[in-house]
């Protein structure tokens, strides 16, 4: 007769809870960004439920970033960048927010480059009535915030040649500050090319004054900016599954 104890089932292996997400967003004065972000955070929860998920702002709003972290204590967090291309919020005040602080902190990637904002610029185009013109005079606008950092102007360039590739037509990227060149010198060149339907595309993550600018030197049709489209959660959380796959493997090649 076998014994008891070998009719006693093994303990379930219990799995780590996940670490917190962080998502770092600029800040605005605009009250329509913080609440389009807060809309995001909760497209993100949906998807990931077993996820906690905060909110950390870099400046303007609260909760700021290194309040949010000082609230975890010395748990462990990906910090994800609500951010379109690296520069100074990415390579300088997140992490000095983040070594700080007591809290295990991984940073991610920004949003961008990325097909998936493709995908979402291709949306907001299309709300905007994008497609019922000629392809050989259509061109459109890539407006984004602006730096002084090279990598940032690089990443919108890539941003801006996927989004060529998917419409079939030129697509110039132009600043609202700190890069040229601007939305109306852009506008210009296209113009002269013989290009009469320009498009803005809004590559912003919500409203604010920037995006609100360059969409009033739209001429003819602006989208709106990136906002909570599907695809901003999906990619918020690839960010987030990027990073945390960076710190287990490691840890199971040693294993």
């Amino acid at each position: 007769m076998p014994s008891q104890l070998s009719l006693v089932p093994p303990p379930a292996t219990r799995r780590p809870a996940p670490p917190a997400l962080v998502v770092v967003a600029h800040g605005s004065r605009d009250p329509r960004a913080l609440s389009t972000v807060r809309a995001l955070l909760d497209r993100v929860r949906a998807l990931r439920p077993d996820v906690p998920v905060h909110l950390g702002h870099i400046e303007l709003n609260a909760p700021l970033l290194p309040d949010t972290l000082a609230a975890l204590g010395d748990s462990e967090a990906v910090l994800v960048p609500l951010l379109l291309s690296r520069g100074y919020h990415v390579k300088q005040d997140i992490p000095e927010m983040a070594a700080a602080s007591r809290a295990r902190t991984h940073l991610a990637a920004p949003l961008g480059p990325h097909p998936l904002l493709v995908d979402a610029l291709q949306a907001r185009l299309t709300e905007a009535g994008w497609g019922g013109t000629p392809h050989r005079t259509s061109a459109v606008v890539l407006a984004a915030a602006g730096s002084r950092d090279p990598d940032a102007k690089t990443d919108t360039a890539r941003t801006a040649h996927l989004l060529a590739t998917r419409l079939g037509v030129p697509v110039i990227p132009a600043y609202a500050s700190a890069a040229t060149p601007t939305v109306e010198t852009a506008v210009r060149t296209l113009l002269a090319r013989g290009r009469r339907h320009i498009a803005l595309a809004s590559y912003f993550t919500a409203p604010g004054r920037f995006a609100t600018e360059c969409a009033q030197a739209a001429p003819w049709t602006a989208a709106a900016p990136l906002g909570t489209h599907p695809s901003m959660a999906q990619l918020v959380l690839h960010r987030y599954e990027e990073a945390v796959a960076r710190q287990t493997l490691p840890e199971l090649a040693s294993a």
